[in-house]
């Protein structure tokens, strides 16, 4: 079995008296995608963002890539674990060469821009550009590079193609899931998606209440094997997979 890249240990995060993620005990393996679904407000986002310390846990642990996150400087732990979210937060008055380098001036080591804008499917002159000049597919390709620039092995998404229009959203979940395979990435996706969540991952982790309420492989969940949750949230992709098919048919 791969060692783990992710331990949470019994985390616990409350807002208001409610206890937001609640007593979460999971192992995430080296090389997996894992998934991580359920309704808004279930928890998802937080128990992401425990593992870089953008938040903080009230109870319990989180250990990442061997090491207690608790224990390293929340600056330094943030430059080796890779970390992309919806709003992409690029620098508008940083060129796209800049956005990816900023780890350098944050204290880390050199950076190859060339080489990462290759790596997300951008030409070498994409470099030269403001974040303004690109569409929003272009500009979260550059947000996936500046993750990778610190050479992260452990990456975070927080919804990271949730603003896109659908084509660009497939288009971009395939290049990261080839790039999370050539690379030996570990990767943690939130998202609301549920048909993306079952072509990307490798596991799927549904939250209900701050807790793992399903744990299991996309095929387990397409077979019904994963319990009440996940069947309902596998409803929706196969109940639109299945009026597009009437649609097709002439039924509809």
């Amino acid at each position: 079995m791969s060692e783990a890249a992710i331990r949470f240990y019994g985390v616990t995060k409350r807002r208001g008296g409610r206890a937001v993620v609640d007593a979460v005990t999971l192992e995430i393996a080296a090389g997996a995608f894992v998934a991580l679904v359920g309704t808004s407000g279930a928890g998802k986002s937080t128990l992401l963002k425990m593992v870089n310390r953008l938040v903080e846990p009230d109870a319990g642990h989180v250990a990442a890539l061997g090491a207690d996150v608790a224990g390293e400087d929340a600056p330094a732990l943030r430059r080796r674990i890779g970390y992309v979210f919806q709003n992409v937060g690029l620098f508008p008055h940083l060129s796209v060469a800049e956005n990816i380098a900023i780890a350098t001036r944050l204290g880390g080591g050199p950076v190859d821009v060339p080489a990462l804008l290759d790596l997300v499917g951008l030409p070498a002159d994409y470099g030269a550009r403001m974040p303004r000049a690109l569409s929003g597919g272009e500009q979260q390709r550059v947000g996936v590079a500046r993750a990778l620039a610190g050479g992260a092995r452990l990456m975070l998404m927080d919804e990271p193609f949730g603003a896109l229009d659908p084509v660009t959203r497939d288009q971009l979940g395939s290049t990261y899931r080839a790039l999370h395979d050539r690379l030996g990435l570990t990767t943690m996706l939130v998202t609301h998606d549920m048909a993306e969540a079952l072509l990307l991952a490798t596991r799927v982790l549904v939250m209900a209440d701050g807790r793992i309420v399903a744990d299991a492989t996309p095929a387990e969940m397409i077979a019904g094997r994963a319990g009440p949750e996940a069947a309902a949230l596998v409803a929706v992709p196969r109940a639109q997979a299945e009026r597009l098919a009437m649609l097709a048919r002439g039924e509809g």
